[in-house]
């Protein structure tokens, strides 16, 4: 693993990098949580998802969003921290240029900026989405989603509704050219503490099933 501050539109992006060795390895880029609400890179589920892509055969990496930790610049909402998100994309795709594959991965706030990414990004081909806050952002511009993924949710999230979340998925499902999958995690809360064994083993399945 590697530290990393890397150029962004507001100054350095604080980020944490995991190279695979294979020269046409897969590549993600992990979203963290709303930075108002202390959400971080450090965040106990993005480093869970940052291992497990790593240790899935993906250069992966994490960042602090605008504002956070040595990521310079101020919190903006959600449009700035978009921008950041490109920019670490534009860095990794420049050291990983013969990959083929490119995921998007967020957790909550992270999820919905992820969305948005891959919304104008067409090389994503891939994305995780993590509790997305589907009750209190606007998940409408994915019309159409352009990329298969997958969707978890803890069905005891006090924080991101789980009802909301289900009826996007639902709305995603119906949309031709791509296979939605949706893995709700019973008890399991906003943060699924105690649920981690199962959380991985869904992700580590569906990057299995869909990395050939």
């Amino acid at each position: 693993m590697v530290d990393l501050l890397i150029p962004g539109p507001e100054g350095k992006i604080e980020a944490k990098y995991s190279h695979n060795k294979n020269t046409d390895s897969p590549i993600a880029v992990i979203l963290h949580p709303d930075p108002s609400r202390g959400g971080t890179m450090n965040t106990k589920v993005v480093f869970k998802l940052y291992k497990i892509f790593a240790l899935n055969g993906f250069s992966t990496i994490r960042f602090n969003f605008r504002g956070v930790g040595k990521s310079e610049g101020v919190y903006d909402n959600g449009e700035g921290e978009l921008s950041d998100a490109a920019s670490v994309l534009d860095w990794l795709q420049q050291y990983n240029t013969n990959s083929k594959i490119c995921w998007v991965v967020g957790f909550s706030f992270g999820a919905w900026v992820a969305m948005q990414l891959l919304m104008r990004r067409p090389e994503i081909n891939g994305f995780v989405s993590v509790s997305p806050p589907a009750n209190s952002r606007d998940f409408s511009f994915l019309a159409p989603c352009p990329s298969s993924g997958l969707i978890v949710h803890g069905d005891k999230d006090n924080i991101a509704s789980f009802d909301s979340t289900k009826i996007l998925a639902e709305k995603l499902q119906k949309q031709k050219k791509v296979d939605i999958k949706f893995k709700p995690i019973k008890g399991a809360d906003h943060f699924y503490e105690n649920y981690y064994n199962e959380f991985t083993e869904i992700v580590e399945n569906y990057i299995k099933e869909n990395i050939t």
